[in-house]
């Protein structure tokens, strides 16, 4: 099945992890590097951005809920409508810290600070 802009709606994780994350004027600000699933509920909790750092240090790993992606064939990128700006003072931390307890306390801080749509209060 395809989505209203032209790309199936089925995508393996692997595809997806390393794929690069750009602001709307098309500068990458960093790129996905992991996807946290909600076993219970059957959705994606959130898309895990790599941002900023050298050679893997330094690097913050940011939350963002995965409505807020949009994917971009022709330049196998996803876009979100934040700015670098913004995107530093997100929640963030270690792949590790993302995912303690079930990966609740960072899925509701992401989505409250996006004003993202709460999947699990639909």
């Amino acid at each position: 099945m395809t989505t209203v802009s032209g790309h199936t709606s089925a995508i393996r994780a692997k595809k997806v992890i390393g794929t690069a994350v750009e602001d709307p004027t098309g500068k990458k600000i960093g790129e996905i590097e992991d996807i946290v699933l909600d076993k219970q509920s059957n959705n994606i909790m959130f898309a895990v951005v790599g941002f900023g750092g050298f050679l893997g240090m330094g690097e913050k790993y940011h939350p963002l809920p995965w409505s807020m992606l949009d994917y971009h064939p022709e330049d196998n990128s996803y876009v979100v409508s934040v700015t670098k700006e913004q995107l530093q003072s997100a929640p963030a931390d270690s792949l590790e810290a993302l995912t303690q307890d079930d990966g609740l306390a960072f899925r509701e801080s992401a989505y409250s600070y996006y004003s993202a749509k709460k999947y699990w209060q639909s």
